[in-house]
């Protein structure tokens, strides 16, 4: 009968597995001392056809927004889906250009070149005061 490898059978001996553990644990530590984690506060994923018109109009649409209204509190992606077909699938993309809003929830889809920016505004819950990105809510 075959008996389960563990560590110790690998070589790496019980204080070598231990002293792997620790390095890796400070290794962490230390990065985390080093630069301060930021997380975006909005999140958005961008699914666009290639350089077309409207999609390019959307990329453009939503950096002017996301700079006027977010400055820094967001983290944007712009996905090509004839670049990333498997992406657009496991999203459920049907037309594009698609923005998805993923954080904060709920999650929820925007279809077209989001020119109407107003509309765009209360459906993401972003004031229109711009640098004021505490939403309608707050």
């Amino acid at each position: 009968m075959a008996k389960p490898k563990n560590e110790v059978e690998k070589g790496y001996g019980e204080h070598g597995l231990k002293n792997r553990f620790r390095n890796a644990t400070e290794a962490f530590e230390d990065a985390l001392k080093r630069a301060p984690l930021r997380r975006a506060k909005y999140i958005f994923r961008l699914y666009v056809s290639g350089s077309s018109t409207r999609s390019l109009r959307a990329v453009y649409n939503l950096r002017k927004l996301c700079e006027e209204y977010l400055q820094d509190d967001y983290d944007l992606r712009v996905i090509d889906i004839y670049k990333n077909p498997d992406a657009a699938r496991e999203e459920q993309i049907i037309a594009a250009p698609t923005l998805v809003k993923q954080l904060p929830q709920p999650l929820r889809r925007f279809i077209g070149d989001l020119s109407n920016k107003k509309k765009l505004l209360v459906a993401l819950d972003i004031s229109e005061t711009p640098n004021d990105h505490l939403g309608s809510a707050h």
